[in-house]
């Protein structure tokens, strides 16, 4: 445990503040929670989307805080406090670089690689965490999927990306005891607004790409966008480390670029899958098959040959891009290295994962919760459809199928969020699939027909009909469980099923409460059921009838 003097907590923050009481407690906690709270920890009042952190200081006090940190204008800031009291401009950002000054500012003895984008972000995160691995170095990974020290894999909370700013200091912290060199850090757009990663002072910036997703929080794409870019615009800003230049990773193929060159005040590297960008890591000569991909990089060092991978679909060629701008353009890293660590990389839980209990077709299941994400992945699998590989020798083709091997996607769109991608992923899919499934996402406290009736508008303007028969292209099943058994059933040999939006997910929300929900096993039930096999038992949701289903 940590122990520090206020004062020599205080000492060194990049922090405008005045204080008030000074006594000199010992600390050895910062929380935002103040049920988190006990003697020795200093509560920092945040301001909430649905509750203010405010309230709750005279609560921390009871409960025997060192200290309290609330912001300029409060009413709490006029308080006579018990113990110190410390005003800021924004407690948000006061609470990250708090914890990480009480960590000893952890990301400052490591090389600090940020990854951000709408799409492709732990993919790309777990890639450069493969290539450094693969040349040597000691490396940690924080990301949607959790945080991988060593051979410790920590899960990192629901529906989460970043973690909040003391848990974050913390896992910096266990890697820099652990001896780590290198830390990369999965970041999202909610995590950067909330200032959660303040204090993680990168070295290099990754922004995969920046589409449509999260107006709801962020109010437009121009403010989603600026978000995002704060890891561009701190790289100069943040603690320098010897023999490491600050250096910015962008996408030449996407629409964010011109802006992200614009804010990007440091070294810049840009990848493409394109020639004619003139971009610094460029694919060439991809070729593809149902087993992977391999193609060659043209780099201002020369080209990097032969790359091989068993990750399919053709965008993941911009994820691998990415990792080898950072890696061996930003960092130094080898080109053997590099070629090593992708193609050690088997699989990322819940991309394009795979689930096979030797059915006559594919089944899959995917993260794609964005328009673009779905787009791509459903993209990936026409493709996969269209290589000419003969269904499994025990399949029968069934003669009602004369187009041949189809597609049916099974997703949902999340309550709380983004109104408009509701419309747009049903219109994607609509577009590329030829079945689509309309079902449950973490609707929340919204309505779930109502969500179901917006994605069916989108079903529709597309051309797509509803119901069972001939002609008719998509179904609205609330229970997703029953869903992912209608797309089994549905199902003929050479088809591809692939689950949508939950990937990796251990919870789904239904109301305020998590209830148990994967994917996989969903997905794993559904199949053991239609084939008469021992399997899991189909996880209970609120949506089914006389479901019992029991909250997390």
């Amino acid at each position: 445990m940590m122990v520090m003097r206020l004062s020599d907590l205080l000492d060194g923050i990049p922090l405008a503040f005045t204080r008030a009481g000074w006594s000199e407690p010992d600390v050895t906690a910062v929380t935002a929670d103040s049920r988190e709270v006990m003697p020795g920890t200093i509560f920092v009042a945040v301001r909430g989307g649905t509750v203010d952190g405010h309230r709750f200081v005279e609560q921390a006090l009871e409960r025997g805080a060192s200290a309290v940190v609330v912001e300029a204008g409060s009413l709490a800031a006029a308080l006579k406090p018990v113990a110190p009291l410390l005003v800021v401009p924004d407690t948000r950002e006061a609470l990250a670089w708090l914890a990480a000054a009480l960590h000893g500012y952890p990301a400052r003895k490591l090389v600090m690689i940020g990854v951000t984008g709408t799409d492709g972000k732990t993919t790309t995160s777990t890639l450069i965490h493969s290539i450094l691995t693969a040349d040597g170095l000691r490396a940690g990974l924080i990301s949607t999927v959790g945080a991988v020290i060593g051979d410790d894999t920590l899960d990192t909370g629901l529906h989460v990306t970043t973690p909040d700013a003391p848990a974050l200091q913390g896992y910096l912290a266990r890697m820099v005891a652990a001896g780590f060199t290198h830390c990369v850090l999965e970041t999202t757009s909610h995590g950067w607004a909330q200032r959660r990663t303040d204090a993680c002072e990168f070295d290099v910036g990754v922004i995969t790409n920046i589409t449509h997703e999260h107006l709801d929080y962020h109010g437009s794409y121009e403010a989603y966008r600026a978000a995002k870019a704060r890891l561009l615009t701190g790289l100069p800003l943040a603690a320098r480390k010897p023999g490491i230049e600050k250096c910015a990773v962008l996408n030449a193929d996407d629409e964010s670029y011109a802006y992200l060159t614009g804010v990007a005040e440091t070294r810049r590297l840009s990848y493409s899958q394109r020639l004619v960008t003139g971009a610094d890591f460029t694919a060439v000569r991809p070729d593809f098959s149902a087993d992977g991909m391999a193609f060659d990089v043209r780099t201002p060092a020369g080209e990097i040959a032969d790359v091989r991978t068993p990750l399919v679909g053709r965008f993941m060629i911009a994820n691998i891009l990415a990792a080898l701008a950072a890696t061996v353009g930003a960092l130094g890293v080898t080109p053997a290295a590099a070629r090593s660590g992708i193609a050690a990389l088997q699989g990322v839980p819940g991309r394009l994962e795979r689930i096979d209990l030797g059915q006559a077709f594919t089944a899959i299941v995917d993260f794609a919760h964005t328009p673009n994400a779905l787009r791509r992945v459903l993209e990936t699998c026409r493709e996969l459809l269209a290589d000419d590989h003969p269904a499994p020798e025990t399949a029968v083709r069934d003669q009602r199928s004369p187009v041949g091997r189809r597609l049916i996607a099974v997703f949902g769109s999340a309550g709380l969020r983004d109104v408009e991608k509701r419309r747009m992923m049903a219109e994607v899919s609509a577009e590329l699939a030829d079945i689509s499934v309309l079902t449950a996402e973490d609707p929340r406290t919204e309505s779930l027909t109502d969500i179901l009736e917006m994605m069916a508008f989108g079903a529709r303007l597309r051309g797509a009909v509803e119901g069972a028969g001939e002609g008719h292209s998509f179904f609205r099943v609330p229970d997703r469980g029953e869903a992912l058994r209608l797309a089994v059933r549905l199902a003929r040999p050479g088809d591809i099923v692939i689950a949508c939006g939950k990937g990796h997910e251990q919870s789904m929300c239904f109301g305020t409460v998590e209830y148990p929900w994967d994917d996989r096993v969903g997905l794993r039930a559904a199949l053991a059921e239609l084939l008469g096999l021992p399997g899991p038992a189909m996880p209970l949701l609120p949506t089914r009838q006389g479901a019992g289903s029991t909250p997390l």
